[in-house]
């Protein structure tokens, strides 16, 4: 046994290992799915349409740029106290998310909660790649994905019920037992893994320079052609001022000690491509879970309740996919063939719903979604084993954390650009504030989902031409040496 292989742990010993980031993975996925059908509704009571992105985006922002710090800090000072951490952070962010009596107040939790969000994205994939080969995580996504099926189950349903009959605040109340549960069976069960210590340069001015390189970017875009013109002055300015930013980043990255997003692993074609194609995967399939909702309750009626039953279809679907690709790189040890095709009958049906999705009836569109969660679903587990795959042992950490940092960064961008493109819908027909009403003109509506429907059909499409250009590596079948202490 060469040394960067790991030493044979059973089934019923990796099964105790997961335990821990399966509860966290739940906590972070059911947050996200059960917030979604609640957005119209937090909208109207907080008094703000436009600002709505940014109650998903300024949670997105926070975790991109804590998830490469957690990674790095549990190396320091283990798995476990990690996760607790983020955990605890999270279910702060929950309380104060759940007090919030304006929008900007709602903003600013949120972005308090993405923190604790990033060590909840950043520590179960860095856990896995510790103790499992990366043939085998096709197997062990199977647990992931029982976990995204069941959040998908509940949390729109649960998110729809307690807004339509109770409150919004109840599904950020709901976080804290949940919390305190992940905490205590993430605390027993990480207890078997002893991590060797690792020193390390934590790259802080890094994390700040790109959350400021994305922040301007991403207002350049919510503001644009909304209350300013897109050449205007404000504009411009803040695309240039993000420019600044982002090459400083660059700068910047070439000489941190560890930097946030090595720019040494982007020379690597796989991974710079998965890379690409991770951020595209979440810019969609984020856009889907936040706007679908809003189409149906502006467009067809319906109430959060029913929103939030719709939206199964596509959460149920991208665990279906996610396990299809799963199963096949354990069955075949490849990767590429499933996301590629599901890219390309995902791009189709986005491109149905921009030509017919206002008169489309609505069986056949939830249907759809299901079929356009199922295409994306693929990519998850694929384009993650992809990236650890292609980097030698020592790199895998710094892999993971990469194509993390690409899928929240491209959360914050589909979010505010999918929602600019609504916005200006809107804004041409008047109609930014009657929208709140539940009255906002139709045609208007139609526009702007049906632009909005079409950039995320090109967008995907993209994705899948990428996939197709990615070069495929036979996976591995060891993994990497990682500590145990037996129970």
């Amino acid at each position: 046994m060469t040394q960067s292989e790991t030493p044979a742990l059973s089934p019923r010993e990796i099964r105790v290992i997961m335990a821990g980031p399966l509860v966290a993975m739940f906590l972070a996925a059911l947050d996200q799915t059960i917030v979604a059908p609640a957005l119209p509704t937090i909208a109207r009571d907080l008094g703000s349409f436009a600002d709505l992105s940014w109650v998903i985006t300024a949670y997105l922002l926070a975790s991109t740029a804590t998830t490469p710090i957690f990674g790095k800090l549990s190396d320091l000072y283990g798995r476990r106290n990690l996760l607790i951490i983020s955990i605890g952070i999270f279910i702060l962010g929950s309380i104060a998310c759940a007090l919030a009596p304006s929008m900007l107040w709602l903003v600013v939790a949120r972005a308090f909660q993405g923190i604790g969000g990033g060590g909840l994205l950043a520590l179960p994939n860095t856990i896995i790649a510790d103790v499992v080969s990366p043939r085998d995580r096709g197997k062990y996504q199977g647990y992931f994905a029982a976990v995204y099926a069941i959040s998908g189950l509940a949390g729109p349903v649960l998110g729809g019920v307690l807004t339509e009959h109770l409150s919004w605040t109840l599904v950020f109340w709901l976080n804290i037992p949940l919390g305190v549960a992940a905490a205590y069976v993430s605390y027993r069960a990480l207890s078997h893994v002893k991590g060797a210590k690792r020193a390390h340069q934590i790259d802080y001015a890094g994390s700040l320079l790109m959350v400021a390189a994305t922040v301007t970017f991403l207002l350049a875009l919510t503001f644009g052609g909304h209350r300013y013109a897109w050449g205007s002055m404000q504009i411009v300015g803040l695309f240039v001022v993000s420019a600044i930013f982002t090459l400083l980043f660059g700068w910047s990255q070439t000489r941190a000690s560890e930097p946030v997003l090595p720019l040494s692993l982007l020379k690597n074609p796989i991974v710079r491509l998965t890379s690409f194609i991770g951020l595209i995967i979440v810019m969609v399939n984020t856009s889907i879970s936040i706007y679908v909702p809003l189409w149906l309750e502006l467009t067809r009626g319906f109430s959060p309740d029913q929103s939030g039953l719709a939206l199964i279809s596509p959460m149920l679907a991208v665990v279906l996919g996610a396990v299809i690709s799963g199963q096949y790189m354990r069955l075949t040890g490849l990767y590429k063939r499933p996301p590629a095709i599901g890219f390309s009958i995902a791009a189709i049906g986005l491109g149905a719903f921009a030509l017919y999705g206002e008169s489309m009836p609505l069986a056949p569109a939830i249907a759809l979604l299901g079929v356009i969660g199922c295409g994306l679903g693929t990519g998850f587990p694929a384009l993650m084993v992809a990236t650890q795959n292609a980097v030698e042992t020592r790199d895998i950490g710094v892999a993971t954390g990469s194509q993390a940092f690409f899928r929240s960064l491209g959360g914050s961008v589909g979010v505010a650009m999918f929602g600019a493109i609504l916005l200006g819908a809107l804004s041409a027909s008047g109609d930014v504030s009657s929208a709140l009403r539940d009255n906002a003109d139709p045609v208007a509506l139609a526009h702007g989902f049906g632009r909005l429907f079409a950039v995320a059909a090109f967008v995907t499409a993209l994705g899948a031409a990428a996939l197709m250009a990615l070069k495929e590596i036979p996976l591995r079948h060891h993994a990497p040496r990682t500590e145990t202490r037996r129970a």
